[in-house]
């Protein structure tokens, strides 16, 4: 392990936080917006290199999606949805992935940052590069689940096995991450571990410990279904001798690292009682093993929480202690009389993951770990074309980023803090708590 510096690329597009799913829908883009202001008032901008991301085209999409799914969301609007009543149901569009303006552009944004975070450690430009507008891992070839559309993980990874022989995919989303394990199933050359809440109906209802991998794919998916009410100290203990175990028996290239925020606790659709420094010590501990690693957001619903979390784990990436006081912000009244970085963890949920099915957890999957065979070197073949020029991706000046400001916020009639979105006609987007 290693605890040097590393060179950190941040992908960061301005527009991310004006998309806007729709009064009442728990995902909220400005969530990335917020956490972005956060990261500018810390000053770790300048500790990194940033880079506005290039929206990916229709054929970068299509490197996993299916062309009439991807051209579906291409034509789809607000307006014109009432003509696509059958498209509708068939890519399973609808009341958790609506259609929204601008739905198109968004997808090809927070895709095309993920993508460019590979390339970019593909060239060997970055250590670590973060895109906390990615992340979307429900998202399947020829449908939408979960809030996704596009599974920008999927695309990063493909991107990272043009250089890479094998990639590590984490996931500690409290959701599994059912969309990339599915389209790497049968595949030795991507494991993916997935640690998540199952049973009892949670979605997407799929992650089983004896779940683990078809065909050539056999063992190399990973699952870690967890109970309600996880905390710190339980998570730490099973996170760290899983992770120890992959890195010895699979010997990764590149690692793929999704940070979804609502393991936290007090998230709106969470069941764990994470703290904000439990959450991101996993991030620490896989960044100590020195590898290619691109990190990306995910779920979180509580998205002040969410903003603190990606803030800190930034700072986590890159070394640097950050003081618990918040900054002055767009943001420091929606933060909360204390306007802490580390809030309390509160109305903590009963911890059922006991110590005895913990053990027999971790017994089951140290077994099937067991089963993966000694890496192997690739084939020759010949390399498919980089998705981007890595040398073409535009860096941010720190001029223009603090420029960029983080949106004004008002009051609605039912007391809802708002953030003007302004790419919508200025119509007003509810961000809830």
């Amino acid at each position: 392990m290693t605890n040097t510096k590393s060179k950190v690329a941040y992908f960061y597009d301005a527009d991310i936080g004006s998309f806007y799913y729709g009064p009442g829908h728990p995902m909220k883009p400005h969530r990335v917006k917020m956490a972005h202001s956060l990261i500018l008032h810390y000053g770790l901008y300048k500790q990194m290199e940033v880079f506005q991301p290039v929206p990916l085209t229709k054929e970068g999409l299509c490197q996993f999606h299916a062309e009439d799914y991807v051209s579906f969301l291409q034509h789809i609007t607000p307006e014109n949805q009432e003509e696509f009543e059958e498209a509708l149901q068939r890519y399973t569009v609808g009341e958790d992935c609506p259609v929204f303006a601008g739905l198109y552009d968004y997808c090809t944004k927070y895709a095309g940052g993920s993508v460019g975070g590979a390339v970019k450690l593909n060239w060997g430009q970055a250590d670590i590069a973060i895109n906390w507008a990615g992340g979307l891992h429900h998202g399947k070839k020829s449908e939408a689940s979960g809030f996704c559309y596009i599974n920008d993980i999927v695309l990063a990874i493909l991107e990272l096995l043009k250089y890479h022989a094998r990639v590590l995919y984490i996931d500690i989303d409290v959701h599994h991450g059912d969309g990339v394990e599915e389209a790497f199933l049968t595949t030795d050359r991507v494991l993916t571990c997935s640690f998540h809440k199952y049973g009892g109906g949670f979605f997407p209802g799929t992650g089983d410990v004896l779940n683990v991998g078809r065909g050539a794919g056999q063992y190399y998916a990973v699952n870690v279904p967890l109970k309600d009410g996880i905390d710190d100290a339980t998570y730490r203990g099973l996170f760290r001798p899983v992770i120890d175990k992959i890195m010895e028996a699979y010997r990764p290239e590149a690692v793929v690292f999704q940070c979804g925020a609502d393991s936290l606790n007090g998230d709106k659709l969470g069941v764990f009682n994470l703290s904000i420094r439990g959450h991101a010590s996993c991030l620490d501990y896989v960044k100590r093993f020195g590898l290619p690693t691109l990190v990306l957001g995910g779920g979180g619903y509580k998205i002040s929480n969410v903003a603190r979390c990606w803030a800190y784990e930034t700072g986590t990436v890159l070394g640097t202690d950050m003081e618990d006081r918040l900054p002055p912000n767009e943001y420091s009244e929606y933060f909360g009389p204390s306007a802490t970085l580390h809030p309390p963890v509160v109305g903590e949920k009963e911890n059922h993951n006991t110590p005895r099915y913990l053990e027999q957890l971790r017994a089951q999957i140290v077994q099937n770990l067991s089963f993966l065979k000694a890496p192997s070197g690739l084939a020759f073949h010949e390399r498919a074309p980089d998705a981007m020029d890595a040398d073409q991706l535009a860096t941010v000046s720190r001029e223009d980023l603090r420029a960029g400001g983080g949106g004004s916020m008002d009051w609605d009639a039912s007391g809802d803090r708002n953030v003007h979105n302004y790419q919508n006609g200025g119509h007003s987007e509810g961000v809830g708590a």
